[in-house]
């Protein structure tokens, strides 16, 4: 793939942070004196490496990423900042406070260990669609992570969000079973149904390094955020390998 044809990586640093809160959740410091591993010096390194935008989920619970390490991302960043949140005011506020170049509304719950599915529009699309204005009157980007359902890209198109980011999370968990290509082809009619309406299309949750090979040929892909397979890969070989091997693996200059 060259130029506008190559997909973006967008790395997801928030379990940095949760492997940080798992020592230090109360210490006065996030980085600094003992304290580690710091997330904002990791995004710096997955930046280094040509990740392509860094995301980072501030939930309401304060479960890993602060609030202080967003601000502070968007103060030393070069690429763009993605920020992921519930959608509250409490959490629009903020976000107008770090302007981000993108805010991806999600489903959040006080329970879960990561995102499960996608964030059902059609309850709250006026309060959706309010947040999505109120972001773009201050030129932030609204991105909206949702299940690869008709309905839902027909009402993302009606909120007028710039991005969609499909959920990717049943063909992940499909993959090595007789349903993942059926999964993987309920994506790209959705993919598909969304260019058609004039949406900038990417994926998210649970892609790794072998199920890549699958998603990355799914047409107009424009983004791909991913975190927990890139950061456990990092462990082994270290960061910068890790995101250098998981963008020529999504772009096709690597396979296996």
């Amino acid at each position: 793939m060259k130029g506008d044809e190559r997909i973006r990586l967008g790395v997801n640093i928030d379990h940095a942070a949760t492997l940080r809160q798992a020592r230090y959740k109360g210490y006065p410091r996030l980085r600094g004196e003992m304290v580690e591993p710091d997330p904002v010096a990791l995004a710096l390194e997955a930046e280094r490496a040509g990740a392509d935008g860094i995301t980072v989920h501030p939930r309401e619970d304060g479960r890993h990423i602060q609030q202080e390490d967003v601000l502070l991302l968007r103060e030393v960043l070069q690429v763009p900042l993605n920020m992921e949140m519930a959608c509250t005011r409490e959490m629009l506020e903020f976000a107008l406070k770090v302007r981000p170049r993108t805010v991806c509304l999600v489903p959040e719950k006080r329970e879960e260990v990561t995102t499960e599915g996608g964030l059902d529009l059609l309850p709250q699309e006026d309060w959706i669609a309010e947040i999505v204005q109120r972001l773009f009157q201050e030129g932030i980007h609204a991105s909206l992570f949702i299940d690869p359902e008709r309905s839902q890209l027909e009402a993302a198109n009606r909120i007028k969000a710039t991005y969609v980011e499909l959920h990717a999370g049943a063909f992940a968990n499909a993959y090595y079973g007789p349903e993942g290509e059926g999964e993987a082809k309920r994506i790209e009619t959705a993919a598909r149904e969304a260019r058609q309406l004039g949406l900038v299309v990417n994926l998210g949750h649970g892609i790794n390094y072998t199920n890549i090979d699958r998603m990355r040929v799914v047409p107009g892909i424009h983004e791909m955020n991913i975190g927990h397979s890139i950061l456990s890969r990092a462990l082994m070989t270290g960061i910068r390998e890790a995101v250098r091997e998981m963008k020529a693996r999504m772009n096709g200059e690597l396979t296996a």
